[in-house]
């Protein structure tokens, strides 16, 4: 009882912290905003605040994302049961403890050996701050060998994969000696040089295992980062790389974006925003053939813009808008067909996330994105909505007539979620406000909104509906600052210049080229997320569109446009998985269910990669 308890109030803190240090991350922009409108001035060092709370709540998240088993993983559906499946569980966790271990001793090592004793950040140490790195690392070790069975002895197995890893950080154990004494005893040296001929031998073996592990639903935030950290200790390079490339991630100028608009993709979905936007839609295009259809993709496009998880919108509103499709005589087929192929059609809008992280990875001007985006992202819409109207004409699907009061009362009802966008839109383009700025007025904008105005939310259940986006904080945020260490690899082994040279000397049509990067994406999109994929992908396609003069943006928007359709690609696309999951449908009916709309969707890529002027056009307009 007494360690339940304690279990429950560790629990509370770390929600209430994780509570806390995301209304800090939108109060201070939203303050900093304020100050120089208003008084000409701005918050003292208000930046580093913000970038270093995104450190915090990345590693808060992870650890209550471990505590609710959601890290994202590929989890692809086997069907396996049995005794099989509980070595699989088994050996996952062995694998999860031993890397978090060896993560959380070389976090311990950079916090200590990368930042002077005096450098602080405001009241605190630095070396204070960036110990939550250590800390979450540890924390979800424990709770992987916790949660992996209630069986002690099973425990204990799982466990030794903390000593394994304990091993496995042995330079930074040895850094760490360093670091608080002058000297350490000689045979320390002997047992360096030793572990060094091991990991020489044992590494490569290893990165096979998390690579069948990944198969077999281990965390990818565990395989890539685990990856990196065998290639660094293959080679007897510095394993604090690792923690010291996660830190820099998350202090980039335009990360805390992703938290924030994340937070406000959770208020919209938990409050009666869906059912508003829905009677809105309707409202305006029941009369018209296929306006079911057409309302059914535009609500889809509106949140995933805004959560950047196609699998926040199929689940959130998946069951609503099913109910309406096939209530208004639309096939099962499919509704639910268009609601998976629907669930990732918002990406290419700003303020979509994995925009704001293509920015950030091949340092390629965010605006710029934003605006190359979004004719590429109406001609996805229109080919859904063509087909959705083809689809009613051909089946004779009723028409609702078209209600003038109806209408007015719906824009009436949903009219501060239809100012959101323009605001944030305005604001952002307009240059009254960075990235960030907006993200976090975003939030501020949805609570007033939602608690105070429309009321779906009460203030006592506002941290309940927040903490519910933590999992996708704290799952998304700790995969790109683990992939980036990946990232850091591939580039310092120069793995992008021998894939250019071998282009070069291979492919001699841009077409060709194009044509083969579809199809890599597109099998990329299919077995890795997308988020993961920016960092591990995009430093191996950046230089190989110089060779053949693709605009960056342009390319980046096939990249996003790729990864989007790699959702509805069997056998893995995670639409496909969370589809079956929400409509309760075998994954065979799925495949069926959602294949015209994939082969739509296809069209609609080859479109954006051949024709670049759908992506440059508003670029040139702007003068970009």
């Amino acid at each position: 009882m007494v360690i339940k308890k304690i279990v429950r109030i560790w629990q509370a803190i770390e929600n209430s912290l994780a509570f806390f240090t995301i209304l800090l991350l939108a109060l201070i922009p939203t303050m900093e905003v304020f100050a120089r409108k208003f008084f000409h001035t701005g918050l003292t060092n208000s930046t580093v605040y913000t970038h270093h709370l995104v450190l915090v709540i990345t590693f808060i998240a992870a650890m209550i994302t471990a505590r609710e088993k959601k890290h994202l993983s590929l989890a692809l559906d086997l069907k396996i049961k049995g005794s099989v499946k509980t070595i699989i569980a088994i050996s996952n966790a062995f694998i999860a403890t031993m890397m978090t271990t060896a993560f959380s001793i070389a976090s311990f090592s950079f916090a200590l050996t990368a930042f002077a004793p005096g450098k602080k950040i405001g009241a605190l140490p630095m070396k204070l701050v960036t110990m939550v790195m250590f800390f979450s690392f540890a924390v979800m070790a424990i709770r992987f060998v916790l949660l992996v069975s209630p069986d002690r002895k099973i425990r204990l197995l799982v466990s030794m994969g903390g000593v394994s890893g304990f091993f496995l950080a042995f330079d930074p154990v040895y850094n760490i000696f360093l670091s608080f004494f002058d000297r350490v005893p000689g045979f320390f040296d002997s047992l360096q040089s030793f572990f060094h001929s091991v990991f020489a031998v044992i590494a490569f073996p290893l990165i096979l295992l998390l690579i069948l592990s990944a198969v077999l639903g281990q965390r990818i935030f565990i395989v890539l980062g685990g990856i990196a950290y065998l290639f660094f200790a293959r080679q007897a390079l510095p394993l604090e790389v690792i923690p010291n490339e996660a830190y820099s991630m998350l202090i980039s100028h335009s990360i805390p974006a992703i938290p924030l608009f994340t937070v406000t993709g959770f208020i919209l979905s938990e409050s009666k925003a869906g059912e508003r936007l829905v009677n809105l839609f309707r409202s305006f295009f029941a009369w018209f053939p296929g306006g079911l259809a057409i309302m059914a993709i535009l609500v889809c496009s509106f949140f995933t813009t805004f959560t950047g998880a196609s699998g926040v919108t199929i689940l959130a509103m998946g069951g609503l808008l099913s109910f309406v499709l096939i209530k208004g005589h639309y096939k099962k087929r499919f509704s639910i067909g268009l609601l998976t192929a629907s669930g990732s059609i918002g990406l290419l809008f700003p303020p979509s996330l994995p925009i704001i992280i293509y920015g950030v990875t091949a340092q390629i001007s965010i605006k710029d994105m934003f605006l190359g985006g979004i004719v590429p992202g109406v001609v996805m819409v229109l080919a859904m909505v063509v087909f959705g109207i083809i689809f009613a004409l051909k089946n004779n699907v009723g028409r609702e007539p078209f209600k003038v009061k109806e209408a007015l009362s719906a824009v009436r009802e949903s009219i501060w979620e239809i100012l959101l966008p323009v605001v944030l839109l305005l604001s952002f383009f307009g240059g009254l406000t960075t990235l960030v700025e907006t993200a976090a007025i975003a939030v501020i904008y949805v609570i007033i909104i939602e608690v105070f105005v429309n009321r779906d939310i009460k203030i006592k259940d506002l941290s309940k509906v927040i903490l519910k986006s933590v999992p996708i904080i704290g799952g998304v945020l700790i995969i790109l600052a683990l992939a980036k260490g990946l990232s850091y690899y591939i580039v310092d082994a120069q793995i992008p210049l021998e894939l250019t040279a071998w282009v070069k000397a291979n492919i001699g049509s841009k077409y060709i080229f194009l044509f083969l990067l579809n199809i890599a994406l597109l099998v990329t999109g299919c077995f890795m997320d997308i988020f993961s994929a920016i960092l591990v992908v995009v430093p191996l396609i950046l230089p190989l569109g110089n060779v053949f003069g693709i605009h960056p943006v342009h390319l980046g928007i096939i990249f996003l446009a790729n990864m989007e359709l790699g959702y509805l690609t069997p056998p893995v696309g995670l639409n496909l998985f969370l589809a079956s999951y929400r409509f309760e449908e075998p994954m065979g009916k799925i495949y069926k269910d959602v294949l015209p709309f994939f082969f739509i969707q296809l069209g609609a890529v080859l479109l954006i990669t051949y024709l670049p002027f759908l992506t440059t056009g508003l670029l040139s307009l702007f003068g970009k």
